[in-house]
Order: structure tokens, then sequence, then C-alpha cells
């Protein structure tokens, strides 16, 4: 039985064959997970949390300011039908005073 693996063909000398007695040390941080890690399921359950977190705090801004601008319209509503129902009333006080008016041009004629 061979220790070490030999040369067979010719096109191999340029090969480096000392890989087979080396150790490959494996760091943390670099080491290859696997996809039922725990660490691995633990981060990317972070990260779709904080996507979540991102999309509620927007979904409830855009919700502020549609009830914001909602109580704004039905404010402006209110005082524009106030406004309507006083100018109305002016029209009508208008109308009346030009009705006096020609009464009173009339009676002094006479």
């Amino acid at each position: 039985m061979k220790d070490k693996r030999t040369y067979t063909n010719l096109k191999e000398h340029g090969e480096d064959m000392s890989h087979e007695n080396e150790s490959k040390i494996k760091h943390e941080a670099t080491e290859e997970r696997g996809p039922g890690d725990l660490t691995l399921l633990t981060e990317q359950y972070k990260a779709d949390l904080f996507k979540y977190q991102q999309r509620e705090a927007l979904h409830l801004k855009t919700q502020n300011q549609l009830d914001g601008t909602k109580a704004i319209v039905m404010e402006m509503a209110g005082t524009i039908r106030q406004i309507h129902t006083e100018n109305e009333n002016l029209k009508a006080e208008i109308a009346r005073l030009q009705e006096e008016i020609q009464l009173i041009e009339l009676q002094t004629k006479k």
C-alpha cells in the first residue's frame, strides 16, 4: 500500500501532490454553513424580522398620514359647507336690501 500518490502519467509532473499531507484549518467565520445551521437560520430570521419591521413602520407612517389627511379633509368640508351657507344667507340679504332700495326709490319719486 502506498503512503503517497506518485506520478503515473507524464503530464502530472507539473501538479503539486503535497496537498494530500496538508491539513486545513477552518475558522468559524469562514466555515461554510449548511441550510440547517442554527446561526444561519437565526441571522436570516433577524434579517427578515428587520425587513418586516421596516415595512410595518412604513405602513404605520402611511396610515397616520392618511388619517391626518382625512381629518383635514373633513374639517375643510365642514368649513366649506359653513362658508357656502353664509354666502347663501348674504345673497338673500343682498336681494332683500335691493328690494328695499327699489321701494324707497319709488316712494321718493312720488
